[in-house]
């Protein structure tokens, strides 16, 4: 393989994954000096020459302790401005979980359209490329960056999972909202040509009002079958377990929780731990450090995206087709 025309840089916090997508890429994981001040101030900078080089920086962006999301996107965006003022030709983000994602519209009179806001704060610096995993909402992703934007999913590692897991079992595809459906269209679908057979869908209507979920009726067919509860992100647990209650109320054998992102905030380890969640499957873009310890460890398999993310910097940088990476299922 010859050598990738692209430096590779991560945070501290994202460093173990990108040194695994830099193995990938048998490159070296260019070296970031990391300062913090007495005053909470702080300095990051390459210790690399990157002038007239192509530049990507891995940074995932939730919140951890002693890091919240905003410490993570302030220190983001000086580093990709060090980049720039350091003479890169350009600059990747690749955000595999992106904050604020989910705050993409108005739904109260004088709110926020934050993802906007996060758009503006990163071209502003000198992105001019962000790459992302799963977002929440593909159109309001696309809409809020002027500069290039890549979109890759999870869906072939689901898949190929899945299908090692439950043999030849009848599956059906759940959506924990209307919201959705067309998601879990594309994942039956490919599971479907992958298994060789037939795969139903459904979902669970839900309301959202005043922060308050309701609604727990189930529309497809699910009985007798394994239900794989596919959804983007799991937050607090209450969407996935209130869909797999309504799952095995509606007769399915086995209730498979999966999403990419898994941030298990507020109760989420209490709440998983729900006997109607048979398995809970998540990627690594976020580390699931608050289960740790947990009763929902044992029901818990994490799925490695690294791969994924690596191929996806090659082919940006070779030229190649991300339509056809996200197409094959072996990657």
């Amino acid at each position: 393989m010859a050598p990738l025309p692209v430096k590779l840089f991560a945070l501290q916090e994202s460093a173990e994954l990108a040194a695994t997508v830099a193995g990938a890429l048998k490159t070296p994981l260019s070296a970031v000096e990391e300062r913090a001040f007495e005053d909470g101030e702080g300095k990051l900078r390459s210790l690399e020459n990157v002038r007239g080089c192509a530049t990507v920086i891995l940074q995932t962006l939730d919140g951890e302790p002693n890091c919240s999301v905003h410490d993570k996107l302030c220190r983001l965006l000086f580093l990709i401005g060090a980049l720039r003022q350091a003479g890169a030709s350009g600059v990747t983000v690749m955000a595999p979980y992106l904050c604020y994602a989910r705050k993409d519209r108005q739904t109260q009179p004088r709110d926020p359209v934050t993802i906007q806001y996060v758009a503006r704060m990163m071209e502003a610096v000198g992105c001019d490329r962000v790459v992302t995993l799963d977002v929440h909402n593909l159109a309001a992703f696309q809409n809020a960056f002027r500069c290039r934007t890549d979109h890759l999913d999870a869906q072939g590692l689901f898949a190929r999972e899945l299908l090692q897991q439950v043999g030849a079992a009848d599956l059906a595809v759940v959506s924990p909202d209307v919201g959705g459906v067309k998601r879990v269209e594309r994942f039956r679908r490919r599971l479907a040509e992958e298994s060789g057979r037939p795969v139903t869908d459904a979902f669970v209507r839900k309301h959202r009002e005043g922060g308050v979920v309701s609604g727990e009726g189930l529309i497809g067919e699910v009985a007798s079958r394994q239900a794989v509860i596919l959804d983007d992100l799991i937050s607090s647990g209450t969407t996935i377990v209130r869909a797999a209650r309504a799952c095995k109320a509606a007769g399915a054998t086995v209730v498979h929780a999966v999403a990419t992102h898994g941030l298990f905030a507020h109760h989420a380890r209490e709440m998983l731990a729900d006997p109607a969640i048979d398995r809970l499957v998540v990627t690594n873009s976020v580390r699931p450090w608050r289960l740790v310890g947990s009763a929902v460890e044992d029901k818990l398999t994490v799925l490695d995206i690294a791969p994924l993310l690596a191929e996806a910097i090659r082919r940006i940088h070779s030229g190649d087709s991300l339509v056809e990476l996200l197409a094959d299922g072996t990657t």
